[in-house]
């Protein structure tokens, strides 16, 4: 089987792990806190001590961290970064959600290696990763994707190849947005409702009754209603989404006037500390 190195072990990364040694893959893994490995080590992954020494040897080599600044630092850091690490012909695959600009650097600091880069950030949270049925937008060449196919099913119930690399990036920056609004929709029309003669519970109820309203967003509604804001996806990590969607906008000379009103909307929950709570936690805004 082809050996694998994790790179990341939060909320997401950890349950991605998990499934590949459950799998009976070798899985070596490496976390900024390597108390996070523990229950990893337990199911017999190997924890090394920095991410260049987890992807010496691996034929495959997966990052799931939080932004672009903890992506360069895994990958390109001087003294400890995976890069360096890398064997010729290796697929370095990047889940993390990041800016289709720096994923398309890093392809090519992995390319200069002989190795391939796919990105693949994925579409889920929690619970989706715990029953591995993510979504992954697979950006790079078809022969790499191919190679690690198998390992990637292992995480997934969907693979799409979407394109070039960075194609990922971009797709999984709109999908997001997309979320995002939908979100700002129904914590807006929930203060509304509940100004104008609703409970909350029943106007979220109601809101999951009609075929505009996706089941996720239902799902959302409830968690407004009953002010529910443990972490599944938090508004830091979404407004930080938003963010990197707008500066692709502009570079590319797209016009987003609705994921700007949504960051807004993020922003004012962060100003209110919210920042660490679930994204439902945006009802607090319109409350």
């Amino acid at each position: 089987m082809q050996t694998i190195a994790f790179l990341g072990l939060g909320a997401m990364g950890a349950r991605m792990a998990a499934h590949l040694v459950k799998a009976g893959y070798p899985v070596t893994v490496w976390n900024r806190d390597p108390a996070k490995a523990a229950p990893l080590q337990q199911q017999d992954a190997t924890l090394v001590a920095t991410a260049r020494a987890a992807a010496q040897g691996a034929d495959v080599v997966i990052s799931m961290v939080t932004d672009d600044t903890a992506a360069r630092s895994v990958w390109l850091d001087a003294q400890t970064g995976a890069l360096d690490g890398l064997q010729a012909g290796a697929i370095a695959i990047e889940c993390s959600t990041v800016t289709p600009t720096w994923v398309r650097q890093l392809a090519e600091a992995v390319h200069s290696r002989g190795a391939h880069l796919l990105d693949a950030p994925v579409v889920g949270s929690r619970p989706q990763a715990d029953a591995a049925q993510l979504i992954l937008m697979v950006g790079g060449a078809e022969h790499a994707l191919e190679q690690v196919r198998p390992v990637l099913s292992t995480l997934a119930a969907k693979l799409l190849h979407v394109g070039a690399v960075g194609q990922g990036a971009v797709l999984k920056l709109a999908v997001n947005a997309l979320f995002a609004a939908q979100l700002q929709s129904v914590a807006e029309l929930l203060g509304f409702l509940t100004r104008n003669g609703y409970a909350p519970e029943q106007a979220a109820n109601l809101l999951g009754e009609f075929p505009v309203v996706a089941p996720p967003i239902a799902g959302a509604a409830k968690m407004m209603a009953a002010k529910n804001t443990a972490p599944l996806f938090t508004i830091d990590l979404i407004e930080k989404d938003l963010g990197y969607l707008l500066d692709t906008a502009s570079a590319s000379g797209a016009d987003l006037p609705s994921a700007s009103v949504a960051r807004t909307a993020f922003q004012r929950a962060q100003q209110l500390g919210l920042g660490a709570a679930n994204v439902s936690g945006l009802a607090a805004v319109f409350a």
